[in-house]
């Protein structure tokens, strides 16, 4: 039989929706899953790695891979620019291992473009009130920025009608069971899976 290949999971979501919390859950419960690893102009910071937590271009760099195609998705948010590569997605894909990306919905389109048989997961909280709470329990954004997300939100929540799947994050635990619940059924869709063995399974039913 033909070793499968893993998912691609895209899951999007207002700021505040906990979807870091979510990934590294994911990947700290499950051994077939990684997080995939975006491109980014932008300085490293302290304690980062180059290849763990980004894989750090020049911005000269990632404009010709821009024009050579290697993006599934690709973007500048204020000056710097990100993008997932798409030969480390595939793989990954390829080994097996089902790719988490945390993706705004600008990239999921993007993605969804070109890889429509991934899975797409909108992320929310349980409220507005919620969310606000959130945000600003971080501390690490002044009012400005804390405003410019929040403004963002209803925009964002029109695009709920392009993802396969909402989970309403009240729990993360809760969370992350619900993720890995829908990567297990999907993983079971009769397109994902080689059924060539079935013909001989058909021929000696026959012979029966």
């Amino acid at each position: 039989m033909i070793e499968p290949k893993g998912l691609l999971v895209v899951i999007s979501g207002p700021s505040g929706g906990g979807k870091t919390t979510l990934w590294r859950l994911m990947v700290e419960r499950y051994p077939d899953v990684v997080f995939s690893v975006s491109a980014t102009t932008r300085q490293p910071r302290a304690g980062e790695v180059d290849g763990r937590d980004y894989f750090f271009y020049t911005k000269s760099r990632f404009q010709e891979e821009v024009a050579n195609n290697t993006f599934l998705e690709w973007a500048c948010v204020y000056g710097n620019y990100y993008g997932t590569i798409a030969s480390y997605v595939d793989n990954l894909l390829a080994a097996g291992k089902n790719v988490l990306l945390d993706i705004d919905t600008q990239g999921a389109r993007q993605i969804k473009a070109k890889r429509p048989e991934g899975i797409f997961v909108y992320i929310v909280p349980p409220s507005y009130e919620e969310l606000v709470a959130r945000i600003t329990r971080r501390g690490s954004e002044d009012l400005e920025a804390v405003a410019r997300r929040l403004q963002a939100v209803p925009d964002e929540l029109k695009e709920l009608g392009n993802y396969d799947y909402l989970i309403v994050n009240d729990d993360p635990e809760k969370a992350q069971q619900q993720l890995r619940c829908i990567m297990l059924a999907e993983a079971l869709r009769v397109k994902r899976q080689d059924t060539s063995w079935l013909e001989n399974f058909a021929r000696e039913a026959k012979k029966a």
